[in-house]
């Protein structure tokens, strides 16, 4: 299904200007007319808080706040405007490690460089069409890491009734 993406406003944040202008591009191509820029996480959680972004597309390697730091401000932080907002989160690392600790740190969504207009779209749609809940304890906040509901726990924290 294709969407209406006119009047999203998207922030990034990316500290390699051809890499921000080249992801600015392809959102433009979607139709997205609201993009603004940061070059880094700092001037990102000042951005994110002076405007309401829909969505935050964010390099994880970045000075002097990186990605990752930006996430656990945006999700935590008291002066953050908006801590539920999807935040993608851009690298060119793609081993498990990274994957997990992104997950783990509270970004919604992961893109691998380089990347194709395609997978940036299909990380928009996944944001639209199947946002996920947010969970929040001791240690976490962020979207709930769980993307699968399946029957094969055994273990004793296994709910007998969903609903419970």
């Amino acid at each position: 299904m294709a969407y209406d993406l006119t009047q999203l406003k998207i922030l990034i944040v990316e500290d390699n200007q051809p890499m921000a202008a080249i992801t600015k591009g392809i959102l433009q191509t979607f139709g997205i007319k609201f993009v603004h820029s940061a070059p880094n996480g700092e001037e990102g959680f000042k951005r994110f808080c002076e405007d309401k972004h829909d969505i935050i597309i964010s390099d994880w390697s970045m000075k002097p706040m990186n990605g990752i730091e930006l996430i656990k401000k945006i999700r935590n932080d008291k002066y953050s405007t908006n801590p539920y907002v999807p935040i993608i989160l851009m690298t060119g690392h793609s081993d498990r490690a990274h994957v997990t600790e992104a997950r783990d740190i509270g970004a919604t969504e992961f893109l691998v460089k380089p990347f194709t207009a395609q997978d940036l779209y299909k990380r928009l749609v996944q944001i639209i069409e199947r946002p996920r809940q947010f969970v929040k304890n001791d240690t976490f906040f962020g979207p709930d890491r769980r993307r699968k509901l399946t029957d094969d726990f055994n273990g004793p924290d296994k709910r007998k009734n969903k609903d419970e």
